[in-house]
């Protein structure tokens, strides 16, 4: 048997990391963080309990790597549905609409995500979080920001607090307010986007996550931003370093 080919070992690689962190994905939700094992996400992923170490080097870096996938590739969903659109305000909108739908669809990945960020650790750095960094600011530029470089990490600031406002254990500021606050600085109008109480066009929200770990699924070569957004080193929610 003549050994397989670079291209194929590469792409078996690149979808054991897939199902690691739709496996990551689906247990956190189904049962919080802590009573997560890197065997049970291995166990899920139908993958060698060694193989997660080559591919993270632990649990916390997985889990945001998890995460962070399904921000940028709801972002993304929602940004580039149908009817596509390059009207910057539809786009901010659309944005502003994935981030808080996160937090109103996934509270317990979301929530983790937010405590573990703040925790001894800290952030780290990964490639599904450099994707989310180029969405939001693609979107800044798009809306029209005359300085994206000094406006993005106020867009940034804004829907991170508004995703903690709405996890705050006993305390929740309910999603529409949020909402309303965030299309009032920006100047929407309430009907663009996915309005709260009408299902999101094309289908945007759903509990199934497959769709965003296909095992055929292709993410954007690193350094293509959208609309020519350069790459930048970021943080949580796409935070520069």
């Amino acid at each position: 048997m003549s050994p397989r080919s670079a291209s194929v070992n590469e792409e078996l690689r690149r979808r054991s990391r897939e199902r690691l962190l739709q496996a990551a994905l689906e247990l956190v939700g189904e049962r919080g963080y802590d009573a997560t094992t890197l065997g049970d996400i291995a166990d899920r992923a139908g993958s060698a309990r060694g193989l997660v170490s080559y591919y993270f080097p632990g649990k916390r870096l997985l889990v945001q790597s998890a995460v962070h996938r399904l921000m940028h590739r709801t972002l993304d969903e929602a940004l580039e549905r149908e009817p596509r659109t390059e009207d910057g305000q539809e786009r901010m909108a659309r944005a502003i609409d994935a981030i808080l739908g996160l937090a109103r669809d996934h509270p317990v990945v979301m929530r983790q995500h937010m405590a573990g960020i703040l925790q001894g650790e800290g952030f780290k750095q990964c490639p599904e979080q450099r994707r989310l960094a180029e969405l939001l600011s693609d979107t800044m530029s798009r809306y029209g920001s005359p300085d994206t470089a000094a406006d993005y990490p106020m867009l940034r600031a804004l829907l991170m607090g508004a995703v903690y406002a709405a996890l705050v254990p006993g305390v929740p500021m309910p999603v529409p307010v949020l909402r309303a606050e965030l299309f009032r600085r920006y100047g929407l109008d309430w009907e663009r986007g996915a309005p709260p109480g009408a299902e999101a066009p094309g289908g945007t929200y759903h509990e199934d996550l497959s769709r965003f770990f296909a095992p055929g699924s292709r993410e954007p070569a690193e350094g293509r931003g959208h609309g020519g957004v350069a790459n930048q080193e970021t943080d949580a929610a796409g935070q520069s370093k």
